[in-house]
């Protein structure tokens, strides 16, 4: 169940390692560059001098240095602080967003399946995302940018315990 408008009982209780926080940035940084590029070929192929688009020589590289700021630096440690994950004996629970709240929670006899994902750059800062699957297209839990080795670990252990209680269901 997703519950962006309440809050939970309480909040999972274990974090992101820290270098997702450098994964957040190496994003930021791409997205920065390409944003870069962008404005560097609109000021050399749009004529400037006329009134709309006169402010872009200079209001452009500032707001791509506000883009830079917010993007490698604030946005990074802010959802490393807010980002945060547990797996009880009962529950998957997910606590994502840094501008949308989201908490996630999935009861183990939901689970059916489970994934590990890793992306180019997680593979780079050796982390691995792990999606909790639920037959409800609502009841998915994603818990993105583990450490690798703890994320198969997870992954397995859900998998495992998820079997069990279809085990002990039939």
């Amino acid at each position: 169940m997703t519950a962006a408008s309440s809050a939970p009982a309480r909040s999972p209780a274990w974090p992101l390692p820290r270098s997702a926080v450098w994964l957040w940035a190496t994003q930021g940084l791409l997205g920065t560059l390409v944003w870069g590029a962008v404005l560097t070929a609109a000021l050399l192929f749009l004529p400037t001098d006329d009134a709309p688009l006169s402010a872009l020589p200079w209001a452009g590289p500032l707001l791509l240095g506000l883009y830079a700021v917010g993007s490698i630096a604030v946005q990074p440690v802010i959802r490393h602080r807010v980002h945060r994950w547990e797996v009880t004996d009962e529950a998957v629970y997910a606590l994502t967003g840094w501008l949308t709240r989201t908490w996630t929670l999935v009861p183990i006899a939901r689970i059916q399946t489970v994934d590990v994902t890793r992306g180019v750059l997680q593979q780079l800062y050796g982390l691995a995302s792990v999606a909790v699957l639920t037959a409800s297209s609502k009841g998915t839990v994603q818990v993105p940018h583990l450490p690798a080795d703890v994320a198969e670990r997870v992954a397995a252990d859900l998998a495992r315990r998820a079997e069990q209680v279809r085990d002990e269901a039939t």
